[in-house]
């Protein structure tokens, strides 16, 4: 009986197919994949691409996730050094870097990466307790540092899970890690925010005592310097005070050789100065100086 071409053709390709599937698999660029060779990890893969292997129950392929895994630990409360409780929180990204050594311990489970994340849980947990008891309250709420302490502080939490990590080689390698929630319980704030106020007035109390110095300082610089100008001013004063009598004294001596002429000038410099803006004056002539104008001055003028 003679068989179709057709039917021949397909029937090798199917078996074609069923070679494939039992010889070959593909990694995906999102996986890495590790082999095991009668239920032993001997083969891992982190490329993407196709591979070949032997059928089951010989070998078989395990395929993991190898894309950066979101993970936020659960509300855990620490005691800091200045003896606070502190319920804390972070944000973790994690991926699987050596599905040879994640195989072995996680493989067993329905749900390797949810696996993966509970233990982690446990880490974070034990290393957040040891970083909070480190540090002082102040270090987690503060805003005058610019928040160098909190990145501190998670430095030193995601050192601390690295270090667990590397030390039990379970394949796993952590991208970033960050403090997601920092909050009191209800029971203990009442007695931070008192204890907050309380030193917020010895700043402000400092601030005012170191202000009332300086402006104290201030005004003994200002009174030092008055006292100085004043002293200044009074010697100059005495200098020119001694000058004019001084030239006073000359004056008078040319004074006392003509009597009649000193006390025509002293009557004359009187009278202009009061006639120095214009005015209407009523005078009596009999009355100096006004009696310049009188018959007596005109015989003085005359001399």
């Amino acid at each position: 009986m003679k068989r179709n071409p057709l039917t021949l053709i397909i029937g090798l390709l199917l078996i074609i197919v069923f070679g494939l599937l039992l010889f070959v698999f593909q990694v995906r660029q999102s996986e890495v994949a590790v082999v095991t060779t009668f239920g032993k990890p001997t083969r891992p893969i982190t490329q993407p691409g196709p591979y070949l292997k032997w059928p089951w129950p010989i070998q078989k392929v395990w395929f993991f996730d190898q894309r950066v895994q979101n993970f936020e630990d659960r509300l855990t409360e620490g005691l800091t050094q200045d003896g606070f409780n502190l319920l804390t929180s972070v944000y973790v990204g994690w991926k699987v870097s050596d599905p040879t050594a994640f195989f072995p311990r996680f493989a067993g489970s329905a749900n390797p990466i949810a696996a993966a994340e509970g233990l982690m849980d446990q880490w974070l947990g034990n290393a957040k307790s040891a970083i909070v008891g480190k540090h002082p309250l102040t270090d987690f709420i503060s805003t005058s540092d610019n928040g160098t302490n909190f990145v501190a502080i998670e430095n030193e939490i995601l050192a601390a899970v690295q270090s667990q990590l590397h030390t039990n080689n379970f394949g796993l390698q952590i991208e970033f890690l960050g403090l997601k929630r920092v909050q009191l319980p209800e029971s203990v704030s009442q007695d931070v925010f008192a204890r907050m106020t309380s030193e917020r007035k010895v700043l402000a109390d400092r601030y005012q005592n170191e202000g009332e110095a300086e402006a104290q300082r201030i005004r003994s610089d200002a009174e030092r310097r008055a006292a100085e100008l004043l002293a200044n001013a009074e010697g100059q004063a005495t200098a020119i005070r001694g000058k004019g009598e001084a030239e006073a004294a000359k004056s008078l001596k040319v004074f006392q050789q003509n009597p009649e002429l000193a006390s025509f000038i002293f009557r004359l410099s009187a009278l202009e100065g009061s006639l120095k803006e214009r005015s209407i004056l009523i005078f009596d002539q009999h009355t100096p100086p006004f009696d310049l104008f009188g018959a007596g001055s005109t015989n003085l003028l005359s001399k």
